[in-house]
């Protein structure tokens, strides 16, 4: 957030509840104060229930709250959720990590979908007629919760996005310079920094 310089923040919408995807939470203290306002946290009840756990001190009352805790304010999310800020429509869509049901979303034609191990077929007609869509590829061997690359290829070609993009990718994966050359034309490996341009 500080590389990208961001200065506002409507929301945060949370996928699922790993650590890699939540321990930012503490960190919207910044918005917090420039934005004076509670930000809204969109969750899945279970995820909520993490929060809660892992952030006990976010969510004290009254005397109990530490001074300066971040102030978020939890909102439901389920794989129907259509979310709406100002002119921005956000479609929620349920997918599998393993055996944890978690959402990823569709933003315009832009979908952003990660941790995905396998989507059921309700779900990928709310991904036609993509423009872009990132999806995760872990590494090249077989994981229980992530697609590895070859699943992953399989699953872009499948909702036939015009451009797809590689996320959450394992060192394992080797050279990007070098794996991104192997990939089809329309499909790259993404890149920390690495920015998209949604047409809402």
């Amino acid at each position: 957030m500080l590389r990208a310089k961001v200065q506002k923040l409507d929301a945060i919408l949370i996928t699922h509840e790993h650590n890699d995807h939540i321990i930012g939470l503490d960190d919207v203290r910044p918005f917090n104060f420039r934005q004076d306002m509670d930000m809204p946290v969109f969750a899945q009840q279970s995820v909520q229930r993490e929060l809660k756990t892992r952030f006990d001190y976010i969510f004290k009352e009254g005397e109990e709250r530490y001074p300066g805790s971040p102030q978020v304010q939890l909102f439901d999310l389920d794989k129907n959720s259509v979310l709406e800020f100002t002119c921005v429509k956000i479609q929620a869509i349920g997918i599998m990590h393993g055996q944890l049901p978690i959402v990823g979303f569709r933003i315009g034609n832009f979908a952003y979908l990660t941790d995905v191990k396998t989507i059921v077929e309700e779900e990928l007609k709310k991904l036609q007629n993509l423009d872009i869509l990132v999806v995760n590829a872990l590494h090249h061997e077989v994981h229980h919760s992530h697609l590895n690359l070859e699943e992953a290829l399989a699953m872009a070609t499948q909702i036939q996005a015009k451009q797809t993009y590689f996320t959450h990718m394992s060192h394992r994966m080797g050279l990007h310079a070098e794996m991104d050359e192997t990939l089809p034309k329309g499909i790259n490996f993404a890149y920390d920094g690495f920015e998209i341009a949604i047409e809402i």
